[in-house]
């Protein structure tokens, strides 16, 4: 199976700009400061979050120049020296992630790891990307960054430049790999489509019977032209037979004729007037 190109992509930003960022985080290159006036023209002094250095092109580069106006106490270096470092160790983390999550040396990579490591290395670019715009921001405002008085000129060192870019790949790169979600819902999707989902044995599922309906001798379409129109339905069903009239077959007026005359007369079947 081919790897991603978003997991690949990823794999290729997010370990340049590590890179970059550690260059950013050790190189005295944050702040260049020319123009002093009891130093020679050519002096160059660079600061940055661990170091000071003095350089001239006619002498070899001193490092290690003591801080005498509490440059190093400032809040903007101080918290970039907390947020840089902790953005090289997030930044390692993710790389960890990914190298495991996208290949290595297993046959398929592991979409969720992958895009776990998106997240980590996400978040490190920003922690990488916000000491870097604040020392940017306040880098001539004397007061907040001590230097020396005007006409000292002060501009932004090489290191502010390195970690902008590295903070950006490892954001692009991370995002990169974040989309690596996309191919473990697809996934999902994929096995529900292959493998639907079987009820639980615990549960009872009960089919109701349909509504009974009286069977109709008559079709539909018989019944709408016999229906007249606007009139009432016609009723459906069948028809009972009507019970024959009941006949006894004895004759109960035989031995009653004559009573009148001979009202002493016996009979065999009682009149009307006995019952």
């Amino acid at each position: 199976m081919r790897t991603p190109v978003v997991m690949t992509l990823g794999l290729v930003l997010a370990p340049c700009g590590l890179l970059l960022c550690l260059v950013c985080t050790l190189t005295p290159g944050w702040r260049q400061k020319t123009g002093f006036l009891d130093q020679p023209v050519d002096l160059l002094v660079t600061q940055g979050l661990w170091d000071t250095c003095r350089e001239q092109s006619s002498s070899e580069r001193q490092c290690g120049v003591g801080d005498e106006l509490g440059y190093y106490t400032a809040e903007p270096v101080q918290v970039a020296r907390g947020l840089t470092v902790t953005g090289l160790a997030t930044s390692a983390v993710g790389l960890l992630m990914a190298s495991l999550g996208v290949r290595c040396w297993h046959p398929k990579p592991r979409a969720w790891l992958a895009g776990a490591s998106g997240l980590v290395l996400f978040v490190a670019g920003l922690l990488g990307l916000i000491p870097v715009a604040w020392y940017s921001h306040v880098l001539q405002n004397r007061t907040v960054l001590p230097a020396e008085p005007s006409p000292v000129q002060m501009r932004v060192g090489y290191s502010v430049v390195l970690g902008f870019l590295g903070s950006c790949l490892l954001i692009v790169g991370g995002f990169s790999l974040t989309l690596s979600f996309a191919r473990v819902c697809e996934e999902r999707a994929h096995r529900r489509k292959q493998y639907p989902q079987r009820s639980s044995p615990n549960t009872v599922q009960i089919r109701w019977p349909a509504d009974y309906t009286t069977p109709s001798i008559l079709s539909q379409s018989t019944q709408g032209r016999l229906q007249p129109q606007g009139g009432p339905k016609p009723r459906v069903g069948f028809r009972m037979p009507r019970p024959a009239a009941y006949t006894n077959p004895e004759d109960v007026l035989k031995g009653e004729e004559g009573s009148s005359a001979h009202p002493s007369s016996s009979s065999t079947l009682p009149c009307d007037s006995d019952l």
